[in-house]
């Protein structure tokens, strides 16, 4: 995979959105906010509909 998904903790509202969208990459980390424990756990366009679904903006791909 040449790029993975990235969650901004700092940014995060814990609203669970990816990881209800797409469970097989996000979870809720040990602080209450979303982390990604799995990158290749889905397809890319499963990954683009958390990234485009949360609120703050706060997940991106990074190279």
């Amino acid at each position: 995979m040449a790029r993975r998904p990235w969650v901004d903790q700092e940014a995060c509202i814990s609203c669970g959105l990816c990881s209800s969208v797409c469970p097989e990459v996000f979870r809720f980390a040990e602080n209450g906010k979303s982390e990604v424990y799995d990158p290749a756990g889905a397809p890319e366009k499963k990954i683009q509909e958390a990234i485009d679904g949360c609120p703050v903006q706060c997940i991106s791909w990074k190279d």
